[in-house]
């Protein structure tokens, strides 16, 4: 198998252990798809980088509580972190990664609390409700980055370890 076999095949069991792992108890929004969208966008080629994750998640969904009327926004907002995960392809910088798993939860906070404001009755459908709405949601952008944050470092130091060179895994 060449190495870049190697890496691929090791990038695509990653991101399906993504999907595993979101199967698993934890808390709110500390859930490992952001960082999965983000990580495939990076490191799987082509086609896969797009459908990987949204296949994953139509998988899993029905087992962690099914769909709803916003689910169209938050998959949407996955293919965005594919789409942010395109920048790093190639790079190994943790800043880079970091700022990156920043950027995919700040979108994800935007793109599904604005979903929530729209589609839902909980807020008036006025500014001062979207800002409501927003502000509300405060607490779970927090627990969205920590999830990112270690998913990313989780998946990007697993793929570096895994994916490295024969020579220099002896």
């Amino acid at each position: 198998m060449t190495l870049s076999r190697d890496r691929t095949s090791v990038a695509l069991g990653l991101t399906i252990s993504g999907a595993l792992l979101r199967l698993l108890p934890h808390p709110p929004n500390v859930a490992p798809v952001g960082a999965m969208s983000l990580f495939a966008g990076a490191r799987l080629n082509g086609w896969q980088a797009w459908l990987m994750p949204l296949l994953l998640m139509a998988v899993t969904d029905p087992l962690v509580g099914g769909f709803s009327r916003s689910t169209p926004f938050i998959y949407a907002s996955f293919l965005v972190s594919v789409w942010i995960g395109r920048s790093l392809r190639g790079t190994r910088r943790p800043l880079h990664i970091g700022a990156a798993a920043f950027l995919c939860a700040l979108q994800f906070f935007l793109i599904t609390n604005l979903a929530t404001w729209a589609l839902g009755s909980m807020y008036p459908h006025t500014l001062a409700g979207l800002g409501a709405c927003y502000i509300a949601a405060l607490p779970f952008f927090g627990l969205t980055l920590a999830g990112n944050l270690f998913y990313a470092a989780l998946f990007f130091g697993a793929h570096a370890w895994l994916a490295r060179p024969a020579a220099e895994a002896a």
